[in-house]
């Protein structure tokens, strides 16, 4: 991985995208920025049982957030971390292009890609196919 100088590492869920990405950029000794996107809920939040659903959606965010903090000190590195809301494979690729990185890092999950395809929702291929700079898929 020689010349890079940012990388964007999209969690997904696994910590072990967020990990090999990190054992990655630390040769390089880049600025690393880490997003995590979370669907829009479309739904009715007057449906669900908890009563205050925005303090729930926070605590549950800095959860993330400080997981991936807990990782990125486990792994001797420092993170900017960025936590987006909406579709998964578009915002990855605004802060891509917001953050000028050089390269995407991310996670395939081999056990979703036929469900994903048949339905049209891959985003590792939409983020491929339509990345600022390269994109790396490790397995997750």
């Amino acid at each position: 991985m020689k010349g890079y100088r940012k990388i964007l590492i999209a969690v997904n869920g696994s910590h072990e995208v967020l990990r090999q990405g990190l054992r990655l950029a630390h040769d390089e000794k880049c600025w690393v920025t880490v997003i995590k996107v979370i669907p829009s809920y479309e739904g009715d939040l007057n449906l669900t049982a908890v009563k205050n659903i925005e303090d729930a959606l926070n605590s549950g965010m800095q959860r993330a957030v400080n997981d991936m903090k807990d990782i990125a000190k486990s792994e001797r590195a420092m993170i900017k971390t960025r936590i987006e809301e909406g579709e998964i494979h578009r915002k990855i690729l605004e802060a891509a292009k917001e953050e000028d990185c050089d390269i995407i890092i991310m996670g395939a999950n081999r056990k979703k890609r036929f469900i994903g395809r048949l339905f049209g929702d891959n985003v590792v291929e939409k983020v491929v196919n339509n990345a600022p700079c390269p994109v790396l898929v490790v397995k997750a």
